[in-house]
């Protein structure tokens, strides 16, 4: 069996990401290496960890293409569900991610409404979908 383990995001500081999603999103603190290169969240089955584009480096010899809020973000996204958007949405616009798209439904009853973390990964905020 193969199962969906965690995913990593390159930053410039794992302390501050960390702080971040904590308190912009209520995740707890998993671990936080002694040197700040690599941290992890609990956010449930799947976790969601940081490694710093030191480390990155070292892991990727041929380079990596950097997430920032000032170019566009990657074609892809990271899915926080939770029963309240707007709620959640404007905590976490009040700890310093940047609205992309307001709250809106889609045609399926989903409420969707979209962010950028300090680091400018793109974050989905949304519901359920429900069958």
């Amino acid at each position: 069996m193969i199962k969906f383990g965690y995913t990593i995001l390159y930053v410039e500081d794992v302390e501050e990401s960390i702080a971040f999603y904590e308190n912009a999103f209520g995740f707890s603190r998993k671990f936080v290496s002694p040197d700040n290169d690599y941290g992890e969240l609990l956010t449930g089955e799947t976790t969601l960890s940081f490694a710093s584009k030191k480390l990155a480096a070292q892991n990727l010899p041929d380079g990596f293409i950097e997430s920032n809020l000032e170019n566009k973000p990657f074609a892809t996204e990271i899915g926080l569900i939770t029963e309240n958007v707007p709620e959640t949405l404007q905590k976490a616009t009040s700890f310093g991610a940047v609205m992309v798209s307001e709250p809106h439904e889609k045609p399926w009853g989903q409420i969707v409404a979209y962010v950028r973390d300090l680091n400018g990964f793109l974050i989905e905020i949304c519901t359920e979908v429900k069958a």
